[in-house]
């Protein structure tokens, strides 16, 4: 009886051991996977335990589902399985894996959207993403924007720039919502930290002048500035006059050179015609330029000109600047 339980004793730490070194041991891959590459391993959400074994076979690992979906169960994790695109390298270990579908460590990709862009722009860069499902192609601008509650507000300059990671497979419009949400939360924000005596009613007034002043900015100092310069023409009731507004207003015609002629062209972008600022921003502004709208410099400058090395000289009286525009544009 003795030897019998001596023998059982074996056979259970032996059968141990080799449990503890399959749960740390690198599962193999079938002969038809690349070397080295990755696997990938698709979760819908709702797959049993047993499901998702198999398909971590189905990915391309050689190993028995059965062994698999034990262990699950046995580790009493099984449950916290999270449905998702996951990258699975190969040498991986049943341990480890587990530890990663229960994290939920999906595989993520990264879309960067660049301060200073249009909307135009942003859409061909969520149309280049890697895995990134096309949800928008083939609807227009409004058309977005009501699938993100949001009908009737123009596209234009609603999204903060940043770089958004998101798992293989994931919609761009979850995108779009995620920069909607932080460009909601950013202007919120600004907006409560205006300065007294502004000459802007609204947030979205703070929005339209702060993507004029991301994309008149040479220097990030001058931000400020610039936004100091447009604030004091709106309480003088003066022509903004910015060119970035009305290549914004010719769109796709715009073909790298302003001439006088559209400066001349009354749009409703066209600050050289019209007062105030134009109906919708021309682009999306970052955090300081939003800062720069509401918080502008106190200067009793009126224009400004750049001087070609990325800065800009500031003037307070037409002679002034006429003297700037001979000296850094006219040479």
């Amino acid at each position: 009886m003795r030897r019998f339980l001596v023998l059982v004793l074996l056979v259970v730490l032996a059968l141990a051991a080799g449990a503890a070194w399959w749960l740390q041991a690198p599962m193999p891959v079938r002969a038809d996977v690349g070397a080295g590459q990755p696997l990938e391993l698709e979760i819908e959400p709702g797959t049993t335990p047993r499901g998702v074994a198999r398909a971590v076979v189905q990915a391309g690992f050689d190993t028995d589902a059965r062994l698999l979906f034990l262990w699950f169960r046995l580790s009493g994790k099984d449950r916290g399985i999270k449905a998702g695109n996951y990258e699975v390298a190969q040498g991986t270990s049943p341990h480890a894996l587990l530890r990663k579908l229960v994290r939920g460590e999906e595989a993520l990709r990264a879309v960067t959207l660049v301060e200073g862009w249009n909307f135009r722009q942003v859409r061909q860069a969520l149309a280049r993403a890697e895995q990134l499902r096309p949800d928008t192609e083939g609807l227009s601008d409004a058309d977005i924007m009501a699938r993100l509650e949001r009908a009737g507000v123009p596209a234009e300059g609603r999204f903060f720039p940043d770089t958004y990671t998101y798992a293989k497979g994931s919609s761009d419009l979850a995108v779009l919502r995620r920069a909607l949400h932080a460009m909601d939360r950013r202007l919120e924000a600004a907006w409560a930290l205006r300065a007294s005596g502004t000459p802007l009613r609204s947030p979205e007034q703070a929005l339209i002048l702060a993507s004029i002043v991301e994309k008149e900015t040479g220097r990030p100092e001058d931000r400020a500035q610039i936004a100091g310069v447009f604030s004091n023409r709106l309480r003088a009731g003066m022509l903004l006059q910015t060119d970035p507004t009305v290549i914004y207003g010719l769109g796709e015609k715009f073909d790298g050179n302003l001439r006088k002629r559209d400066l001349q062209a009354d749009t409703p972008y066209n600050t050289y015609t019209r007062a105030g600022l134009p109906p919708t921003p021309i682009a999306m502004p970052g955090r300081a330029s939003l800062m720069a709208a509401v918080q502008p410099a106190d200067t009793r400058a009126l224009y400004f000109v750049a001087r070609g090395d990325g800065t800009s000289h500031f003037s307070a009286t037409l002679d002034e600047h006429n003297r700037a525009v001979n000296r850094y544009q006219r040479k």
